[in-house]
């Protein structure tokens, strides 16, 4: 039986993330060789020593301020084919009462594997796409790369935080690496948001949404076209809330804010494959993690592997497939007789195969906890991952809240 094996296990300390923490921390991490890029919520932080030494990479400051300023999703991701990194950062809405526009922007900062502290970038904001948006901010971000293009998905909310549409980005990664003039491709829908992208895309990426109740409405953007199709698939039942999960000292760490967005998906051969969190049910006693796999040819339901325990829920998990397809994992485990812990893992046939990176000291005073984690391919080991994740080790506000950096494989 092949089991987990832990290569490295960091947690990050407070030089490393400059106190800029979150219980909604939002980690995002990326290696390339013995450089390691790691965000969260409102830090981010390098090592160019393979995790020995850590610096912060303040977001607030290290690149030119934006809209109202940096706040707060990031993600970081390497494109090992062209040695770049590419970081996605979100800015405040500012309102401008000269021309009436209240926009934020988001922002692609790419550097190169050779220098990368030196970045170019570019901001893009709803004006930007139409000029009627005026009343238009952007949130929640989700990044993937296929052979020739990075992705970028994003839900865009009115100055009443109501929601109005999602949309998908696709910008080409040798204008990226070349730092030219950046055309790009985008798409916009108002009937499903929080789109979540598949890691693993080849030539095509796949890219999915609840439709409503049991349907998926699963997209496919081949990255030679200018056209987007999309197929619905009905899953098994399942129940989107509400969510309690209360630990050993009686904190419920699913309280606040978590929700049955899609938040893992991949794609390996034929087959996509997409990860929620969903509220307990028949059969499922807590909150769990919600699996359906899809045939992209023939748009056949082929499998649901859910991710589920007895005592304690399964939450926000992210996935990655690597260079073999075997398909990785990064999530939350908590409740019951355990605190809120990080968990990675693999598939391994019919079988998940997990571990614990760190378990929490307690859980969160304010029973918050999220949004979103990331599961990447190790570089250049392919055949690995690197995953992000966090804990809280000695209280439970947001400054005790400690960012955890993985790289895992087959043992």
């Amino acid at each position: 039986m092949a089991s987990v094996r832990l290569i490295q296990n960091i947690g990050l300390d407070d030089r490393a993330t400059g106190t800029q923490t979150s219980t909604i921390n939002e980690t995002t991490a990326a290696a390339a060789g013995g450089e390691i890029f790691v965000t969260g919520n409102w830090f981010a932080s390098r090592s160019t020593t393979t995790g020995k030494d850590w610096e912060l990479v303040d977001p607030f400051s290290v690149l030119p301020s934006a809209a109202g300023g940096f706040c707060c999703d990031q993600i970081v991701l390497h494109d090992a084919g062209r040695d770049i990194w590419i970081w996605i950062l979100q800015y405040i809405v500012r309102d401008d009462t000269h021309t009436g526009v209240r926009n934020n922007v988001f922002r692609v900062a790419v550097s190169p594997g050779t220098d990368p502290a030196t970045f170019h970038w570019w901001d893009i904001a709803p004006v930007s796409l139409d000029p009627a948006w005026t009343d238009l901010w952007f949130d929640y971000p989700d990044a993937a790369t296929s052979a020739n293009h990075l992705y970028l998905t994003f839900n865009a909310f009115d100055s009443a935080d109501d929601w109005q549409r999602a949309f998908v980005f696709k910008f080409p990664l040798d204008t990226l690496r070349s730092g030219n003039s950046l055309g790009y491709q985008w798409w916009s829908t108002t009937q499903l948001g929080s789109l979540r992208l598949t890691q693993g895309a080849g030539g095509s990426m796949f890219f999915a949404g609840h439709n409503s109740g049991t349907v998926l409405r699963v997209h496919g953007w081949p990255d030679g076209s200018n056209t987007i199709g999309w197929f619905d698939v009905t899953v098994s039942p399942w129940s989107a809330g509400p969510y309690r999960s209360r630990g050993p000292d009686g904190k419920d760490w699913l309280a606040k804010r978590v929700d049955s967005r899609i938040t893992g998906a991949w794609v390996s051969g034929t087959r996509a494959g997409f990860l929620w969190t969903a509220a307990e049910r028949a059969g499922r006693p807590v909150p769990y993690v919600k699996a359906a796999v899809v045939d992209v040819t023939t748009q056949a339901l082929v499998e649901e592997p859910d991710i589920w325990n007895q005592q304690s829920a399964y939450a926000y998990p992210a996935a990655c497939p690597n260079a073999q397809g075997i398909i990785g994992v990064s999530l939350f485990l908590g409740g019951g007789p355990v605190h809120p812990s990080h968990v990675v893992g693999f598939r391994d046939g019919a079988e998940w195969r997990l571990a614990f990176t760190r378990h929490s000291t307690q859980g969160p005073d304010t029973g918050t906890w999220g949004d979103y984690l990331t599961c990447h391919r190790h570089h250049p080991a392919e055949s690995e991952w690197v995953a992000s994740g966090y804990t809280l080790q000695g209280g439970g506000e947001r400054r005790f809240v400690e960012p955890q950096y993985v790289h895992f494989g087959i043992g």
